[in-house]
């Protein structure tokens, strides 16, 4: 056996471990909040929304994993980022299986153990649109961006930062909402179906949310990637373009 296979590999190191760490925090809060819907009045009268944006409750956490997971791309590379996507996917099930099981489980107080129930026992709709649109959305992110690097280089990151999480956002956002309160309830039978003015308010609430995180982020972006690359000399866009 070569010298190379015996030795073990190179040890994470902190920028990996601090993103990927961003990355699942914001993801399991993500979950834990999807449920919530909340409003913001507005200024201005808007076209469906009104004076009022309506979003989930995660649309702030969740946009986090994007800003996380542009990070991680640029710097490690599209394969790298592709099974942190995906191991965090099967993570935000084991999550899932850790509440619902304790919710199951039996309790000393009835009336803690139903307001427990209540604040995390997201229903069965909110969490089928909330694992679709993930699996989907994070994996399209990843590919955008990296098609987009094939063409700049290593130049015009926030480019290639607002066009993928722009699109993959919209995808995650016509999912989520369309499984979550439209065709997941009405063909399971679980959670509220909502009016198509509504999910219509409900999806550009929350886009124009994630696409303004998105776009405020980018300098943020920037000073990560830069911050790590200059600590890390094996944080170039050669790893990064693999």
């Amino acid at each position: 056996m070569s010298r190379s296979q015996t030795q073990p590999s190179a040890a994470p190191t902190i920028a990996q471990v601090a993103l990927i760490g961003l990355f699942v925090t914001a993801l399991v809060t993500a979950q834990l909040t999807a449920s919530k819907v909340l409003a913001f009045s507005l200024p201005v009268s808007l076209p469906i929304t009104g004076a009022e944006l309506a979003l989930p409750g995660a649309a702030l956490a969740y946009a986090l994993t994007f800003l996380a997971s542009d990070c991680y791309a640029e710097l490690y590379g599209r394969r790298a980022t592709q099974v942190v996507v995906n191991v965090g996917f099967a993570m935000n099930v084991v999550v899932l299986a850790l509440v619902w099981s304790t919710i199951a489980a039996p309790a000393a107080d009835p009336g803690a153990a139903d307001q427990f129930a209540t604040v995390l026992g997201a229903s069965t709709n909110i969490v089928l649109g909330s694992l679709l649109a993930y699996v989907v959305s994070q994996n399209w992110d990843v590919a955008v961006f990296h098609r987009i690097r094939a063409y700049t280089g290593r130049e015009k990151l926030w480019l290639r930062n607002i066009a993928s999480t722009a699109s993959s956002q919209a995808i995650d956002t016509v999912l989520f909402v369309g499984v979550a309160f439209s065709l997941a309830p009405s063909l399971i039978g679980v959670g509220p179906v909502l009016p198509a003015g509504d999910l219509l308010a409900l999806m550009l609430g929350q886009y124009l949310l994630k696409l303004l995180i998105a776009v405020l982020d980018t300098p943020v972006v920037y000073a990560i990637v830069s911050l790590v690359r200059s600590r890390e000399p094996t944080a170039d866009d050669d790893t990064a373009a693999v």
